[in-house]
């Protein structure tokens, strides 16, 4: 009696050693076997899809600057101010909204010589103008900076369209459809069906604006040619596929 004791120990061992590796190779995880949904959303696939579609502009913004030397920094920084008041002036006449002029940025520089000494300042002042009237825009900058005269400066116009919800919507119809007919080119080659849209992101909606640089003088025409901005759209989905048939499960 005692022999069989002594062995019973060494038989319980040897039983969960076999018993252990049956249950990590051959088990199913409890969750995966009650949740079968769970289990048929691992099995789908997950495209990204591209939309773009394109507009008019009906806006221009163009980035003035007035700029002037002095030998002191009150000469310069009036100089520069009276420049851009002017310019300022001249686009309230031709019609654009106050609301729609804004002052993008002011400086004032040293100017030296070889021997580092002060000779005299540079004043520069900004003015952002969004111009609703597209097809004037050429007169208006002329215009504008004609009454700057020479301390006038254009560093660049940009073109965009104010309201982009209803090129956004075709943009997104047409992402979804590019996705989608990704994914089915997937899953056919896969020899399975799509199912049911586990989760659609919008990654990334944009607009590209249109920009030019100009470097005139004041009395130079503004050519304008607003052309055509696209507008884009970039979607992620996920679809599940259906359980194939006879799939065990």
């Amino acid at each position: 009696m005692r022999n069989f004791r002594a062995a019973l120990p060494v038989r319980v061992v040897l039983a969960t050693l076999v018993v252990l590796p049956l249950s990590l190779f051959g088990g199913r995880p409890a969750a995966a076997a009650s949740d079968p949904a769970a289990s048929q959303a691992r099995e789908g696939v997950v495209v990204s899809g591209t939309g773009e579609v394109f507009g008019e502009p009906d806006l221009l913004v163009a980035t003035f600057a007035a700029e002037a030397g002095a030998p002191t920094v009150s000469e310069a920084m009036d100089g520069a101010g009276a420049g851009i008041t002017r310019m300022r002036d001249a686009l309230v006449r031709a019609g654009v909204a106050r609301a729609d002029l804004q002052t993008s940025d002011v400086t004032l520089r040293a100017r030296e010589n070889e021997d580092k000494k002060i000779t005299g300042y540079t004043a520069h002042q900004g003015l952002t103008a969004t111009v609703r009237d597209v097809p004037r825009a050429g007169t208006i900058m002329s215009a504008t900076i004609a009454a700057g005269g020479d301390a006038a400066r254009l560093h660049g116009v940009t073109f965009a369209i104010e309201n982009r919800s209803a090129l956004l919507v075709r943009a997104r119809e047409k992402a979804f459809a590019d996705a989608r007919g990704k994914a089915e080119l997937y899953a056919r080659q896969a020899g399975r069906s799509l199912g049911r849209v586990v989760r659609v992101s919008e990654e990334s909606s944009g607009y590209h604006g249109g920009s030019a640089d100009y470097s005139l003088s004041a009395d130079a025409a503004v050519p304008v040619e607003p052309g055509r901005q696209p507008v884009s759209v970039t979607v992620v989905v996920e679809w599940a596929f259906p359980p194939a048939t006879g799939t065990l499960r």
